[in-house]
């Protein structure tokens, strides 16, 4: 059963252990309020993203789960309050800190002329690094589309373009922050596992995770826990 999500989240004693290369940075959110065009859609958010964590948005359509994992990856601005990682607000954050965060929209947006490789090799040059053949080879192989290699995007499946969009989450050395728009949405059951157990190893090392999903979210290890944007909805 999921736990809610308390306002204010404190690290859970013995839950993670440090990521790679350090500690896994704290995104957190102070009073945000976020819009869809003139359209407030929600208000008075305060979280802590902490390591160890797989936090579940869930709330009705149009409340803004899409408009606040943008926010939280620093795509747009808040109408209110401020997203900070480690303590500062993002104009201020270290320069390095958008190639620790990973976020993967519904859309997938994968470009369609580029083959599944060049899609993920193009996916690790965003986060400023370098893939190996063998290591995409490694990462297609994880999510079962290593014979897709080099199939052009436009050639596949909805579920297969999903696979290839998460395939960036198993490369080396993985963001220590993932915010995932409906990453369940068109993987058939193997991709669902295979996908929880990508979430339950970046637990495991330290990392953290904002999801959102229409569907229930079968991970157990960990729980996740539950942020419902109906409780901060604003009326219309």
């Amino acid at each position: 059963m999921n736990s809610s999500l308390p306002l204010l989240m404190a690290a859970a004693a013995g839950q993670a252990t440090p990521a790679a290369g350090g500690p896994a940075p704290t995104l957190s959110a102070a009073r945000l309020g976020g819009q869809r065009g003139e359209r407030l859609l929600f208000g008075g958010i305060s979280l802590a993203l902490q390591p160890g964590q797989v936090v579940w948005l869930r709330g009705r359509n149009g409340r803004g789960k899409t408009s606040l994992l943008r926010l939280m990856a620093g795509l747009t601005s808040p109408a209110a309050g401020a997203v900070l990682c480690d303590g500062l607000a993002l104009p201020a954050s270290p320069a390095d800190w958008r190639q620790r965060l990973i976020y993967i929209a519904h859309a997938s947006a994968l470009k369609d002329d580029m083959t599944v490789a060049e899609n993920l090799q193009f996916g690790a040059a965003l986060q400023g690094r370098k893939a190996s053949r063998a290591e995409i080879g490694d990462a297609l192989a994880s999510w079962s589309i290593a014979a897709l290699r080099d199939a052009p995007v436009r050639q596949l499946s909805q579920g297969q373009r999903r696979r290839t969009a998460l395939a960036r989450l198993s490369l080396p050395h993985p963001p220590s922050i993932w915010l995932l728009d409906e990453p369940f949405d068109a993987l058939d059951d193997e991709g669902v596992q295979i996908l929880c157990a990508q979430l339950s190893r970046q637990a495991r090392r330290g990392g953290s995770v904002m999801l959102t999903s229409h569907q229930a979210v079968p991970l157990r290890d960990p729980v996740p826990l539950t942020l419902d944007l109906d409780a901060h909805a604003i009326a219309a």
